[in-house]
Protein backbone atom coordinates (compact mmCIF):
# COMPACT_ATOMS: atom_id res chain seq x y z
CA UNK A 1 0.00 0.00 0.00
CA UNK A 2 1.11 3.21 -0.71
CA UNK A 3 0.84 6.73 1.08
CA UNK A 4 -1.10 9.59 -1.14
CA UNK A 5 1.59 12.24 -2.83
CA UNK A 6 1.24 15.24 -0.85
CA UNK A 7 -0.53 18.33 -2.72
CA UNK A 8 1.97 20.18 -4.90
CA UNK A 9 -0.44 23.21 -4.23
CA UNK A 10 -0.24 23.63 -0.77
CA UNK A 11 3.29 25.00 -1.30
CA UNK A 12 1.94 27.61 -3.67
CA UNK A 13 -0.40 28.68 -0.97
CA UNK A 14 0.79 31.17 0.47
CA UNK A 15 2.85 32.57 -2.80
CA UNK A 16 -0.38 32.61 -4.23
CA UNK A 17 -2.26 34.40 -1.61
CA UNK A 18 0.28 37.83 -1.94
CA UNK A 19 0.29 37.53 -5.54
CA UNK A 20 -3.36 38.65 -5.11
CA UNK A 21 -2.59 41.31 -2.64
CA UNK A 22 -1.86 44.92 -3.98
CA UNK A 23 1.26 46.53 -3.75
CA UNK A 24 -0.05 49.26 -1.79
CA UNK A 25 -1.93 47.31 0.38
CA UNK A 26 1.17 45.29 1.35
CA UNK A 27 3.20 48.58 1.63
CA UNK A 28 0.19 50.17 3.77
CA UNK A 29 0.60 46.86 6.12
CA UNK A 30 3.65 46.89 6.72
CA UNK A 31 4.05 50.89 7.74
CA UNK A 32 1.29 50.09 10.15
CA UNK A 33 3.21 47.59 11.87
CA UNK A 34 6.18 50.38 12.43
CA UNK A 35 4.08 52.68 13.21
CA UNK A 36 2.01 50.47 15.67
CA UNK A 37 5.54 49.34 17.23
CA UNK A 38 7.22 52.67 17.24
CA UNK A 39 4.01 54.29 19.45
CA UNK A 40 4.40 51.36 21.73
CA UNK A 41 8.27 51.93 22.32
CA UNK A 42 7.68 55.60 22.52
CA UNK A 43 5.70 54.90 25.36
CA UNK A 44 2.02 55.73 24.15
CA UNK A 45 0.92 52.18 25.16
CA UNK A 46 0.31 51.53 28.66
CA UNK A 47 -0.02 48.04 30.60
CA UNK A 48 -2.43 48.57 33.46
CA UNK A 49 0.36 46.10 35.65
CA UNK A 50 3.80 46.96 34.36
CA UNK A 51 2.99 50.79 33.29
CA UNK A 52 4.60 51.96 30.21
CA UNK A 53 6.87 50.48 27.68
CA UNK A 54 8.85 53.00 26.83
CA UNK A 55 12.32 52.65 24.67
CA UNK A 56 13.35 55.35 22.64
CA UNK A 57 16.13 53.51 21.22
CA UNK A 58 14.47 51.22 19.79
CA UNK A 59 11.78 53.72 18.82
CA UNK A 60 14.38 56.02 17.30
CA UNK A 61 15.00 52.84 15.27
CA UNK A 62 11.78 52.33 13.75
CA UNK A 63 10.57 55.68 13.10
CA UNK A 64 13.81 56.24 10.96
CA UNK A 65 13.04 53.04 9.05
CA UNK A 66 9.30 54.50 8.87
CA UNK A 67 10.60 57.36 7.08
CA UNK A 68 12.54 55.91 4.75
CA UNK A 69 9.53 53.46 3.85
CA UNK A 70 7.19 56.33 3.51
CA UNK A 71 9.49 58.73 1.32
CA UNK A 72 10.67 55.96 -0.77
CA UNK A 73 7.13 54.73 -1.28
CA UNK A 74 4.98 57.97 -1.58
CA UNK A 75 5.38 58.53 -5.00
CA UNK A 76 4.42 55.03 -6.14
CA UNK A 77 1.04 54.22 -3.48
CA UNK A 78 -0.89 57.72 -4.75
CA UNK A 79 -1.56 60.79 -2.91
CA UNK A 80 -4.06 59.84 -0.46
CA UNK A 81 -2.26 57.13 0.47
CA UNK A 82 0.78 58.67 1.05
CA UNK A 83 -0.39 61.96 2.75
CA UNK A 84 -1.55 59.53 5.59
CA UNK A 85 1.11 57.52 6.07
CA UNK A 86 3.21 60.40 5.76
CA UNK A 87 0.16 62.54 8.36
CA UNK A 88 0.99 59.13 10.55
CA UNK A 89 4.77 59.64 10.73
CA UNK A 90 4.63 63.27 11.50
CA UNK A 91 2.55 62.64 14.64
CA UNK A 92 5.16 59.74 15.60
CA UNK A 93 7.91 62.06 15.45
CA UNK A 94 6.28 64.81 17.17
CA UNK A 95 5.47 62.07 20.19
CA UNK A 96 9.02 61.31 19.82
CA UNK A 97 10.42 64.69 20.32
CA UNK A 98 8.12 64.78 23.43
CA UNK A 99 9.01 62.03 25.14
CA UNK A 100 12.84 63.07 24.90
CA UNK A 101 14.51 64.45 28.17
CA UNK A 102 16.22 66.58 26.24
CA UNK A 103 15.91 67.76 22.28
CA UNK A 104 17.78 66.28 19.24
CA UNK A 105 19.76 68.51 17.38
CA UNK A 106 18.27 69.75 14.05
CA UNK A 107 18.19 67.21 11.71
CA UNK A 108 19.31 64.33 13.99
CA UNK A 109 15.33 63.37 15.18
CA UNK A 110 14.02 59.98 13.83
CA UNK A 111 13.64 60.00 9.64
CA UNK A 112 14.47 63.63 9.38
CA UNK A 113 17.08 62.11 7.04
CA UNK A 114 14.27 61.77 4.62
CA UNK A 115 11.50 64.41 5.80
CA UNK A 116 13.06 66.93 6.94
CA UNK A 117 13.24 69.03 10.06
CA UNK A 118 9.40 68.38 12.17
CA UNK A 119 8.41 70.69 14.10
Amino acid sequence: MTTPEPELHDAADPARDIAEVSAVEIITTATVHLMSAAAVKIGLAEDEEAGQYQDLAEARKLITALAGLVTAASPEIGGDHARSLRDGLRTLQLAFAEALPFPDEPGQAPGEKWTGRVS
